[in-house]
């Protein structure tokens, strides 16, 4: 079985943002699924997706705080500053983290570890509503 759909994330405040569970609540047909593989795909290039710490909030601080020391907003050096001082290092950051991750689903359910959770990496001021395509394959 192959199940694909667009799913849409409500606008987050600039940071790493925990969302698996705004995801889950998106797709009830995960649960059809016994065994499987679990693919999303962020459609824009200024937010990011990855896994990490899902039970402690200061990763995701800590994370931010990292990234705007490391990518700052900006840099005199930056050539596309078009939609404003965050745009560029946005872009940057998105493709450090990447548009994607893969989940294992079983027994209906994301097979993550204890403490893993599906951030969503706003890198935008002002990033607004985020489309995920979501793409299960299983049995």
């Amino acid at each position: 079985m192959v199940i694909q759909k667009e799913i849409t994330l409500h606008p987050h405040a600039r940071g790493f943002h925990l969302v698996t569970s705004e995801i889950v609540s998106q797709l009830p047909e995960l649960r059809s699924i016994q065994r499987g593989i679990c693919h999303i795909f962020i459609t824009h290039t200024s937010a990011s997706l990855t896994l990490n710490e899902n039970a402690d909030p200061t990763v995701r601080q800590d994370f931010e705080a990292f990234f705007r020391r490391s990518v700052p907003d900006g840099a005199p050096y930056y050539q596309h500053e078009l939609e404003g001082d965050d745009d560029m290092p946005a872009h940057l950051k998105a493709s450090i983290f990447g548009s994607s991750v893969t989940i294992p689903v079983s027994n209906g359910k994301l097979n993550l570890g204890t403490w893993q959770g599906i951030y969503l990496g706003e890198h935008r001021t002002y990033g607004g509503e985020r489309t995920l395509v979501v793409t299960l394959f299983g049995e």
